[in-house]
Protein backbone atom coordinates (compact mmCIF):
# COMPACT_ATOMS: atom_id res chain seq x y z
CA UNK A 1 0.00 0.00 0.00
CA UNK A 2 1.17 3.42 -1.06
CA UNK A 3 2.14 5.68 1.85
CA UNK A 4 1.59 9.40 2.62
CA UNK A 5 5.23 9.55 1.62
CA UNK A 6 5.43 7.89 -1.35
CA UNK A 7 3.10 10.19 -3.27
CA UNK A 8 5.50 13.25 -2.27
CA UNK A 9 7.29 14.65 -5.64
CA UNK A 10 10.36 14.86 -5.64
CA UNK A 11 10.85 18.80 -6.42
CA UNK A 12 8.55 19.08 -3.20
CA UNK A 13 12.10 17.18 -1.16
CA UNK A 14 13.86 19.26 0.89
CA UNK A 15 16.19 21.26 -1.27
CA UNK A 16 19.70 21.27 -0.70
CA UNK A 17 21.26 24.46 2.01
CA UNK A 18 24.35 26.12 1.75
CA UNK A 19 26.42 24.63 4.51
CA UNK A 20 29.36 26.74 6.36
CA UNK A 21 29.79 24.63 9.95
CA UNK A 22 28.71 21.96 11.55
CA UNK A 23 25.56 23.69 12.68
CA UNK A 24 24.63 24.00 9.41
CA UNK A 25 25.32 20.73 8.39
CA UNK A 26 23.53 19.53 11.05
CA UNK A 27 20.65 21.71 10.00
CA UNK A 28 20.57 20.90 6.43
CA UNK A 29 20.34 16.23 8.03
CA UNK A 30 17.39 17.62 9.52
CA UNK A 31 15.84 18.75 6.78
CA UNK A 32 16.55 15.75 4.80
CA UNK A 33 14.42 14.04 7.63
CA UNK A 34 16.93 12.88 10.67
CA UNK A 35 17.98 13.64 13.74
CA UNK A 36 22.14 14.55 13.99
CA UNK A 37 23.26 11.88 16.03
CA UNK A 38 27.01 11.89 15.64
CA UNK A 39 29.63 14.18 16.32
CA UNK A 40 31.36 15.81 12.87
CA UNK A 41 34.74 15.59 14.12
CA UNK A 42 36.13 15.85 10.43
CA UNK A 43 37.43 18.55 8.02
CA UNK A 44 37.87 18.48 4.75
CA UNK A 45 41.41 17.35 5.11
CA UNK A 46 40.34 15.01 7.10
CA UNK A 47 37.47 13.28 5.28
CA UNK A 48 40.19 13.13 2.42
CA UNK A 49 42.60 11.36 4.14
CA UNK A 50 39.66 8.80 5.39
CA UNK A 51 38.73 8.55 1.69
CA UNK A 52 42.62 7.84 0.94
CA UNK A 53 42.57 5.40 3.97
CA UNK A 54 39.71 3.09 2.54
CA UNK A 55 41.09 2.86 -0.61
CA UNK A 56 44.73 2.35 0.56
CA UNK A 57 46.15 1.80 -3.25
CA UNK A 58 49.21 0.04 -2.56
CA UNK A 59 47.99 -2.62 -0.34
CA UNK A 60 44.93 -3.10 -1.93
CA UNK A 61 47.27 -3.82 -5.24
CA UNK A 62 49.59 -5.67 -3.40
CA UNK A 63 47.54 -7.82 -2.09
CA UNK A 64 45.19 -8.88 -5.72
CA UNK A 65 48.26 -8.54 -7.84
CA UNK A 66 47.94 -12.11 -8.35
CA UNK A 67 45.19 -11.41 -11.11
CA UNK A 68 46.81 -9.04 -13.42
CA UNK A 69 49.71 -11.21 -13.43
CA UNK A 70 47.52 -13.99 -14.50
CA UNK A 71 45.30 -12.26 -17.05
CA UNK A 72 47.85 -10.64 -18.27
CA UNK A 73 51.06 -9.63 -17.33
CA UNK A 74 52.83 -6.30 -17.15
CA UNK A 75 50.01 -4.54 -19.46
CA UNK A 76 47.42 -5.74 -17.21
CA UNK A 77 49.30 -4.32 -14.04
CA UNK A 78 49.96 -1.18 -15.79
CA UNK A 79 47.38 0.20 -18.15
CA UNK A 80 44.53 -1.98 -16.54
CA UNK A 81 45.15 0.12 -13.37
CA UNK A 82 45.17 3.49 -15.69
CA UNK A 83 42.06 2.59 -17.49
CA UNK A 84 39.72 1.54 -14.19
CA UNK A 85 41.05 4.68 -12.52
CA UNK A 86 39.38 6.56 -15.30
CA UNK A 87 36.31 5.05 -14.84
CA UNK A 88 36.35 5.19 -11.66
CA UNK A 89 37.16 9.00 -11.74
CA UNK A 90 33.37 8.90 -13.59
CA UNK A 91 32.02 7.24 -10.87
CA UNK A 92 33.38 9.66 -8.24
CA UNK A 93 32.08 12.53 -9.96
CA UNK A 94 28.78 11.23 -10.37
CA UNK A 95 28.19 9.94 -7.06
CA UNK A 96 29.72 13.74 -5.87
CA UNK A 97 27.03 15.47 -7.98
CA UNK A 98 24.47 13.15 -6.10
CA UNK A 99 25.80 13.74 -2.73
CA UNK A 100 26.34 17.63 -2.86
CA UNK A 101 22.34 17.46 -2.81
CA UNK A 102 22.14 14.86 -0.10
CA UNK A 103 24.69 14.25 2.19
CA UNK A 104 23.43 11.73 4.45
CA UNK A 105 24.88 8.29 6.38
CA UNK A 106 22.24 6.37 4.06
CA UNK A 107 24.33 7.41 0.98
CA UNK A 108 23.29 6.01 -2.37
CA UNK A 109 20.00 4.15 -0.80
CA UNK A 110 19.11 7.37 0.30
CA UNK A 111 19.78 9.29 -2.91
CA UNK A 112 17.82 6.38 -5.03
CA UNK A 113 14.80 6.83 -2.92
CA UNK A 114 14.56 11.09 -2.82
CA UNK A 115 15.22 11.43 -6.55
CA UNK A 116 13.03 7.92 -7.74
CA UNK A 117 9.21 8.53 -8.94
CA UNK A 118 7.00 7.41 -5.90
CA UNK A 119 5.66 4.29 -7.83
CA UNK A 120 9.00 2.70 -7.51
CA UNK A 121 11.16 4.60 -4.89
CA UNK A 122 10.92 2.11 -2.06
CA UNK A 123 11.58 -1.01 -4.13
CA UNK A 124 14.92 0.69 -5.69
CA UNK A 125 16.29 2.22 -2.38
CA UNK A 126 15.60 -1.53 -0.77
CA UNK A 127 17.82 -2.84 -3.63
CA UNK A 128 19.94 -0.20 -3.51
CA UNK A 129 20.75 -0.49 0.45
CA UNK A 130 21.03 -4.14 0.86
CA UNK A 131 23.59 -4.02 -2.07
CA UNK A 132 25.52 -0.62 -0.10
CA UNK A 133 25.53 -2.54 2.69
CA UNK A 134 26.48 -5.94 1.50
CA UNK A 135 28.91 -4.69 -0.33
CA UNK A 136 30.59 -2.46 2.72
CA UNK A 137 30.46 -5.71 5.04
CA UNK A 138 32.07 -7.97 1.88
CA UNK A 139 34.73 -5.19 1.23
CA UNK A 140 36.00 -4.89 4.72
CA UNK A 141 35.91 -8.75 4.98
CA UNK A 142 38.09 -8.81 1.84
CA UNK A 143 40.11 -6.50 3.25
CA UNK A 144 40.94 -8.44 6.64
CA UNK A 145 40.96 -11.84 4.83
CA UNK A 146 43.54 -10.10 2.46
CA UNK A 147 45.71 -8.88 5.18
CA UNK A 148 45.66 -12.00 6.65
CA UNK A 149 46.91 -13.62 3.52
CA UNK A 150 49.45 -11.24 3.04
CA UNK A 151 50.99 -11.06 6.63
CA UNK A 152 51.29 -14.85 6.00
CA UNK A 153 53.44 -14.01 2.89
CA UNK A 154 55.27 -11.35 4.15
CA UNK A 155 56.41 -13.67 7.24
CA UNK A 156 56.89 -16.59 4.27
CA UNK A 157 59.67 -14.55 3.41
CA UNK A 158 61.77 -16.31 5.67
CA UNK A 159 63.02 -19.69 4.89
CA UNK A 160 64.58 -22.61 7.08
CA UNK A 161 67.67 -24.58 5.10
CA UNK A 162 65.64 -26.93 2.83
CA UNK A 163 63.49 -23.92 1.39
CA UNK A 164 60.51 -24.00 3.11
CA UNK A 165 59.05 -20.80 4.58
CA UNK A 166 59.34 -20.50 8.18
CA UNK A 167 55.42 -20.34 8.91
CA UNK A 168 53.64 -23.05 6.88
CA UNK A 169 50.52 -20.80 6.84
CA UNK A 170 47.41 -23.85 7.16
CA UNK A 171 44.40 -23.12 6.75
CA UNK A 172 43.07 -22.89 10.53
CA UNK A 173 46.17 -20.47 11.07
CA UNK A 174 45.20 -18.14 8.18
CA UNK A 175 41.74 -18.17 9.73
CA UNK A 176 43.09 -17.26 13.36
CA UNK A 177 45.34 -14.65 11.75
CA UNK A 178 42.08 -13.23 9.87
CA UNK A 179 40.09 -12.78 13.35
CA UNK A 180 42.33 -11.25 15.35
CA UNK A 181 42.85 -9.01 12.76
CA UNK A 182 39.05 -8.76 12.47
CA UNK A 183 38.70 -8.05 16.68
CA UNK A 184 41.63 -5.70 16.58
CA UNK A 185 39.86 -3.33 13.64
CA UNK A 186 36.84 -3.17 15.54
CA UNK A 187 38.25 -2.71 19.04
CA UNK A 188 40.46 0.52 17.67
CA UNK A 189 37.14 1.49 15.65
CA UNK A 190 34.96 1.15 18.21
CA UNK A 191 37.10 2.34 21.02
CA UNK A 192 39.02 5.24 19.35
CA UNK A 193 36.67 6.79 17.47
CA UNK A 194 37.96 10.21 18.65
CA UNK A 195 41.40 9.89 17.43
CA UNK A 196 40.93 8.13 14.01
CA UNK A 197 40.78 11.43 11.86
CA UNK A 198 44.74 11.47 13.46
CA UNK A 199 45.30 8.03 12.17
CA UNK A 200 43.96 8.53 9.08
CA UNK A 201 46.54 11.50 8.78
CA UNK A 202 49.48 9.29 9.97
CA UNK A 203 48.76 6.73 7.31
CA UNK A 204 49.72 9.16 4.36
CA UNK A 205 52.51 10.29 5.60
CA UNK A 206 53.40 6.50 6.54
CA UNK A 207 52.07 5.29 2.63
CA UNK A 208 54.08 8.18 1.14
CA UNK A 209 57.52 7.12 3.36
CA UNK A 210 56.61 3.56 2.54
CA UNK A 211 56.22 3.53 -1.03
CA UNK A 212 59.22 6.02 -1.58
CA UNK A 213 61.12 3.27 0.54
CA UNK A 214 60.43 0.57 -1.74
CA UNK A 215 60.51 2.47 -5.30
CA UNK A 216 63.94 3.59 -4.02
CA UNK A 217 65.29 0.15 -2.73
CA UNK A 218 64.03 -2.36 -5.57
CA UNK A 219 65.31 -0.17 -8.15
CA UNK A 220 68.43 0.16 -6.62
CA UNK A 221 69.49 -3.36 -5.51
CA UNK A 222 67.65 -5.43 -8.17
CA UNK A 223 69.41 -8.25 -7.46
CA UNK A 224 68.14 -10.21 -10.16
CA UNK A 225 68.20 -7.56 -12.88
CA UNK A 226 65.90 -4.88 -14.89
CA UNK A 227 63.37 -5.40 -17.00
CA UNK A 228 63.52 -3.12 -20.04
CA UNK A 229 60.56 -0.23 -20.30
CA UNK A 230 59.14 -2.41 -23.82
CA UNK A 231 58.90 -5.28 -21.22
CA UNK A 232 57.20 -3.12 -18.09
CA UNK A 233 55.09 -0.70 -20.99
CA UNK A 234 53.91 -3.28 -23.51
CA UNK A 235 54.76 -6.92 -22.79
CA UNK A 236 51.31 -9.02 -22.82
CA UNK A 237 50.95 -12.44 -20.95
CA UNK A 238 47.52 -14.21 -20.48
CA UNK A 239 48.20 -17.09 -18.07
CA UNK A 240 44.51 -17.90 -17.17
CA UNK A 241 43.41 -20.14 -19.98
CA UNK A 242 40.81 -17.58 -21.24
CA UNK A 243 41.04 -15.79 -24.48
CA UNK A 244 43.27 -13.09 -24.44
CA UNK A 245 40.93 -9.87 -24.60
CA UNK A 246 38.83 -11.79 -21.71
CA UNK A 247 41.85 -12.46 -20.20
CA UNK A 248 42.93 -9.29 -19.80
CA UNK A 249 39.28 -7.85 -18.64
CA UNK A 250 39.05 -11.01 -16.14
CA UNK A 251 42.69 -9.46 -14.20
CA UNK A 252 40.85 -6.17 -14.17
CA UNK A 253 39.46 -7.39 -10.21
CA UNK A 254 43.23 -6.26 -9.07
CA UNK A 255 42.09 -2.19 -10.21
CA UNK A 256 38.66 -2.17 -9.09
CA UNK A 257 38.96 -4.09 -5.71
CA UNK A 258 41.69 -1.00 -5.02
CA UNK A 259 39.17 1.48 -6.12
CA UNK A 260 35.82 -0.12 -4.82
CA UNK A 261 35.55 1.90 -1.59
CA UNK A 262 34.97 5.10 -3.87
CA UNK A 263 31.85 5.50 -2.52
CA UNK A 264 31.87 3.84 0.80
CA UNK A 265 33.17 7.70 2.61
CA UNK A 266 29.28 8.56 1.59
CA UNK A 267 28.66 7.21 4.84
CA UNK A 268 30.42 9.14 6.88
CA UNK A 269 28.36 11.89 6.12
CA UNK A 270 26.97 12.77 9.38
CA UNK A 271 30.31 12.77 10.54
CA UNK A 272 32.07 15.50 8.34
CA UNK A 273 31.49 19.35 8.96
CA UNK A 274 30.61 20.42 5.59
CA UNK A 275 29.52 17.02 3.77
CA UNK A 276 27.56 19.05 0.58
CA UNK A 277 31.11 20.27 -0.68
CA UNK A 278 33.89 17.90 1.42
CA UNK A 279 32.69 14.30 0.80
CA UNK A 280 32.08 14.95 -3.32
CA UNK A 281 35.43 17.03 -3.54
CA UNK A 282 37.40 14.20 -1.37
CA UNK A 283 35.70 11.59 -3.65
CA UNK A 284 37.03 12.21 -7.34
CA UNK A 285 40.05 14.03 -5.64
CA UNK A 286 41.73 10.75 -4.12
CA UNK A 287 40.95 8.61 -7.02
CA UNK A 288 42.86 11.39 -9.09
CA UNK A 289 45.82 10.96 -6.24
CA UNK A 290 45.36 7.34 -6.16
CA UNK A 291 46.06 6.67 -9.89
CA UNK A 292 49.30 8.28 -9.74
CA UNK A 293 50.23 6.67 -6.28
CA UNK A 294 49.53 3.45 -7.79
CA UNK A 295 51.47 3.49 -10.92
CA UNK A 296 54.72 4.90 -8.48
CA UNK A 297 54.06 1.54 -6.43
CA UNK A 298 53.60 -1.11 -9.25
CA UNK A 299 55.88 0.06 -12.21
CA UNK A 300 59.26 -0.29 -9.93
CA UNK A 301 57.99 -3.74 -8.96
CA UNK A 302 57.55 -4.57 -12.72
CA UNK A 303 61.18 -3.29 -13.58
CA UNK A 304 61.97 -6.32 -11.19
CA UNK A 305 59.39 -8.55 -11.90
CA UNK A 306 60.95 -11.92 -11.51
CA UNK A 307 59.36 -14.83 -13.77
CA UNK A 308 55.62 -15.07 -13.99
CA UNK A 309 54.77 -18.37 -13.98
CA UNK A 310 57.11 -18.97 -10.55
CA UNK A 311 54.91 -15.92 -9.12
CA UNK A 312 51.63 -17.78 -9.92
CA UNK A 313 52.99 -20.70 -9.01
CA UNK A 314 53.52 -19.24 -5.32
CA UNK A 315 50.84 -21.43 -2.62
CA UNK A 316 50.34 -18.01 -1.05
CA UNK A 317 49.27 -16.27 -4.16
CA UNK A 318 50.53 -12.98 -3.02
CA UNK A 319 53.36 -11.99 -5.12
CA UNK A 320 54.71 -9.02 -3.80
CA UNK A 321 56.39 -10.17 -0.82
CA UNK A 322 58.09 -12.79 -3.67
CA UNK A 323 59.41 -9.87 -6.21
CA UNK A 324 60.68 -7.64 -3.39
CA UNK A 325 62.52 -10.23 -1.93
CA UNK A 326 63.92 -11.39 -5.35
CA UNK A 327 64.93 -7.70 -5.75
CA UNK A 328 66.44 -6.83 -2.60
CA UNK A 329 68.31 -10.49 -2.25
CA UNK A 330 67.14 -10.35 1.35
CA UNK A 331 64.36 -11.78 3.32
CA UNK A 332 65.34 -8.96 6.39
CA UNK A 333 65.62 -6.83 4.23
CA UNK A 334 61.96 -7.95 2.11
CA UNK A 335 60.35 -7.93 5.81
CA UNK A 336 61.53 -4.49 6.50
CA UNK A 337 60.44 -2.99 2.96
CA UNK A 338 56.92 -4.85 3.72
CA UNK A 339 56.33 -3.63 7.25
CA UNK A 340 54.63 -0.04 5.73
CA UNK A 341 52.47 -2.07 3.71
CA UNK A 342 51.23 -3.96 6.65
CA UNK A 343 50.59 -1.17 8.64
CA UNK A 344 48.76 0.58 6.14
CA UNK A 345 46.38 -2.92 5.65
CA UNK A 346 45.59 -2.69 9.42
CA UNK A 347 44.39 0.62 9.43
CA UNK A 348 43.07 0.14 5.91
CA UNK A 349 40.82 -1.93 7.80
CA UNK A 350 40.19 0.18 10.51
CA UNK A 351 38.90 2.46 8.12
CA UNK A 352 36.70 0.11 6.43
CA UNK A 353 35.05 -1.33 9.41
CA UNK A 354 33.97 2.27 10.23
CA UNK A 355 32.42 3.13 7.07
CA UNK A 356 30.62 -0.32 6.91
CA UNK A 357 28.92 -0.13 10.34
CA UNK A 358 28.09 3.51 9.61
CA UNK A 359 26.32 1.72 6.57
CA UNK A 360 24.51 -0.95 8.45
CA UNK A 361 23.38 1.58 10.82
CA UNK A 362 22.09 3.97 8.67
CA UNK A 363 20.17 1.21 6.66
CA UNK A 364 18.66 0.12 9.90
CA UNK A 365 17.71 3.36 10.83
CA UNK A 366 15.33 3.41 7.94
CA UNK A 367 14.25 -0.17 9.28
CA UNK A 368 15.23 -1.99 6.51
CA UNK A 369 17.09 -4.76 8.16
CA UNK A 370 15.99 -7.54 10.69
CA UNK A 371 16.03 -6.46 14.21
CA UNK A 372 16.63 -3.08 12.92
CA UNK A 373 15.66 -1.75 16.57
CA UNK A 374 18.86 -2.97 18.18
CA UNK A 375 21.32 -2.17 14.95
CA UNK A 376 20.29 1.83 14.76
CA UNK A 377 21.26 2.38 18.46
CA UNK A 378 24.57 4.77 18.79
CA UNK A 379 26.56 4.27 22.20
CA UNK A 380 26.23 7.40 24.09
CA UNK A 381 29.68 6.30 25.28
CA UNK A 382 31.28 5.55 22.64
CA UNK A 383 29.68 7.70 20.20
CA UNK A 384 29.61 4.97 17.41
CA UNK A 385 26.95 2.63 16.30
CA UNK A 386 28.88 -0.19 18.23
CA UNK A 387 25.38 -2.71 17.77
CA UNK A 388 25.61 -2.13 14.25
CA UNK A 389 29.74 -2.26 14.13
CA UNK A 390 28.96 -5.43 15.78
CA UNK A 391 26.70 -7.17 13.57
CA UNK A 392 29.11 -6.39 10.81
CA UNK A 393 31.83 -8.07 12.28
CA UNK A 394 30.07 -11.26 13.46
CA UNK A 395 28.87 -11.82 9.46
CA UNK A 396 31.90 -11.10 8.67
CA UNK A 397 33.68 -14.09 10.49
CA UNK A 398 31.12 -16.20 9.61
CA UNK A 399 31.64 -15.51 6.21
CA UNK A 400 35.59 -16.52 6.86
CA UNK A 401 34.59 -19.92 7.92
CA UNK A 402 33.97 -20.77 4.04
CA UNK A 403 37.95 -20.52 3.74
CA UNK A 404 37.83 -23.86 5.48
CA UNK A 405 35.62 -24.99 2.29
CA UNK A 406 37.81 -23.28 0.13
CA UNK A 407 40.81 -21.58 -0.63
CA UNK A 408 39.46 -19.45 -3.32
CA UNK A 409 37.36 -17.53 -0.18
CA UNK A 410 39.20 -14.60 -1.06
CA UNK A 411 38.43 -14.50 -4.00
CA UNK A 412 34.65 -14.31 -3.94
CA UNK A 413 34.96 -11.61 -1.12
CA UNK A 414 36.53 -9.24 -2.84
CA UNK A 415 34.27 -10.36 -6.04
CA UNK A 416 31.22 -9.80 -3.95
CA UNK A 417 32.35 -7.04 -2.21
CA UNK A 418 33.01 -5.21 -5.88
CA UNK A 419 30.36 -6.45 -7.37
CA UNK A 420 27.35 -5.51 -5.06
CA UNK A 421 29.33 -1.95 -4.55
CA UNK A 422 29.53 -0.86 -8.00
CA UNK A 423 25.59 -2.14 -8.54
CA UNK A 424 24.54 -0.35 -5.54
CA UNK A 425 26.32 3.15 -7.14
CA UNK A 426 24.87 2.13 -10.70
CA UNK A 427 21.42 2.90 -8.99
CA UNK A 428 20.93 6.26 -8.04
CA UNK A 429 22.99 7.37 -10.96
CA UNK A 430 20.33 5.53 -13.37
CA UNK A 431 17.05 7.14 -11.43
CA UNK A 432 18.98 10.34 -11.72
CA UNK A 433 19.62 9.47 -15.43
CA UNK A 434 15.50 8.45 -15.77
CA UNK A 435 14.78 11.76 -13.75
CA UNK A 436 16.60 13.69 -16.38
CA UNK A 437 19.20 15.12 -13.68
CA UNK A 438 16.37 17.62 -12.03
CA UNK A 439 18.21 16.99 -8.67
CA UNK A 440 21.95 17.51 -9.10
CA UNK A 441 20.85 20.40 -11.08
CA UNK A 442 20.66 21.95 -7.46
CA UNK A 443 23.77 20.85 -5.62
CA UNK A 444 26.85 22.58 -5.27
CA UNK A 445 29.23 19.59 -7.25
CA UNK A 446 26.84 19.87 -10.91
CA UNK A 447 29.22 19.00 -13.35
CA UNK A 448 26.87 19.60 -16.20
CA UNK A 449 27.60 18.21 -19.24
CA UNK A 450 30.83 16.09 -18.01
CA UNK A 451 28.63 15.09 -15.64
CA UNK A 452 26.46 13.09 -18.15
CA UNK A 453 29.42 11.65 -19.77
CA UNK A 454 30.57 10.13 -16.31
CA UNK A 455 27.51 8.81 -15.79
CA UNK A 456 27.23 6.97 -19.01
CA UNK A 457 30.70 5.67 -18.30
CA UNK A 458 29.92 4.95 -15.05
CA UNK A 459 26.70 2.49 -15.85
CA UNK A 460 28.26 0.96 -18.67
CA UNK A 461 30.87 -0.03 -16.55
CA UNK A 462 28.57 -1.43 -13.88
CA UNK A 463 27.10 -3.84 -16.69
CA UNK A 464 30.28 -5.08 -17.46
CA UNK A 465 31.38 -5.74 -13.82
CA UNK A 466 28.75 -7.49 -13.01
CA UNK A 467 29.20 -10.79 -14.91
CA UNK A 468 33.29 -9.83 -15.44
CA UNK A 469 33.90 -10.48 -11.26
CA UNK A 470 31.80 -13.50 -11.28
CA UNK A 471 34.38 -15.33 -13.42
CA UNK A 472 36.81 -17.63 -12.03
CA UNK A 473 40.13 -16.33 -12.51
CA UNK A 474 41.38 -19.68 -14.56
CA UNK A 475 40.07 -21.79 -16.04
CA UNK A 476 39.58 -25.15 -16.43
CA UNK A 477 37.50 -24.59 -13.03
CA UNK A 478 38.12 -27.21 -10.13
CA UNK A 479 36.38 -26.75 -6.46
CA UNK A 480 39.48 -24.71 -5.22
CA UNK A 481 40.00 -22.59 -8.68
CA UNK A 482 36.21 -21.73 -8.35
CA UNK A 483 34.58 -18.08 -8.07
CA UNK A 484 32.04 -17.88 -5.58
CA UNK A 485 31.37 -14.60 -5.49
CA UNK A 486 28.19 -15.19 -7.28
CA UNK A 487 27.19 -17.95 -4.89
CA UNK A 488 27.41 -15.39 -1.51
CA UNK A 489 25.63 -12.67 -3.71
CA UNK A 490 23.03 -15.02 -4.25
CA UNK A 491 22.56 -15.21 -0.77
CA UNK A 492 22.33 -11.93 0.34
CA UNK A 493 20.28 -11.37 -2.83
CA UNK A 494 17.69 -14.48 -1.52
CA UNK A 495 17.63 -13.13 2.06
CA UNK A 496 16.95 -9.63 1.20
CA UNK A 497 14.13 -10.78 -1.25
CA UNK A 498 12.48 -12.87 1.09
CA UNK A 499 12.61 -10.03 4.37
CA UNK A 500 10.91 -7.84 1.45
CA UNK A 501 8.08 -10.49 0.58
CA UNK A 502 7.66 -11.45 4.59
CA UNK A 503 7.59 -7.75 6.20
CA UNK A 504 9.81 -5.30 3.80
CA UNK A 505 6.23 -4.47 1.24
CA UNK A 506 3.93 -3.75 3.96
CA UNK A 507 6.38 -1.79 6.42
CA UNK A 508 9.13 -0.45 4.63
CA UNK A 509 8.38 3.46 4.24
CA UNK A 510 11.92 4.20 2.74
CA UNK A 511 13.70 7.37 4.50
CA UNK A 512 12.02 10.21 6.11
CA UNK A 513 11.29 13.21 3.67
Amino acid sequence: METKRDNLKTADMAQPMVETDSGSADEVLAALGYKPEMLRNRSTLQVAFMSFVLASIPYGLATTMFYPLNGGGPVDIIWGWVAVSLIIICVASSLGEITSVYPTAGGVYYQAYMMASPSWRRVASWICGWLYVVGNITITLSVNFGTALFLVACVGVFETADGTPIFAGETYQVFLVFLGLTLLCNAVSSLGNRWLPILDTFAIFWTLAGVIAIMVCVLALAKEGRRDASFVFTHFEANSGWTPGWSFMVGLLHAAYATSSTGMIISMCEEVRQPATQVPKAMVLTVIINTFAGLLFMIPLVFVLPDIQQLLALKSGQPVPAIIKSAVGSSGGAFGLLIPLLVLAIICGIGCTTAASRATWAFARDGAIPGAGQWKKISPKLDVPFNAMMLSMAIQIILGLLYFGSTAAFNAFSGVGVIALTTAYAVPIVVSLLEGRKAVRTGSFYLGSFGLFANIVSLCWSLLAIPLFCMPSTIPVDAATMNYASVVFAAFTIISVVWYVAWGHKHYAGPPT
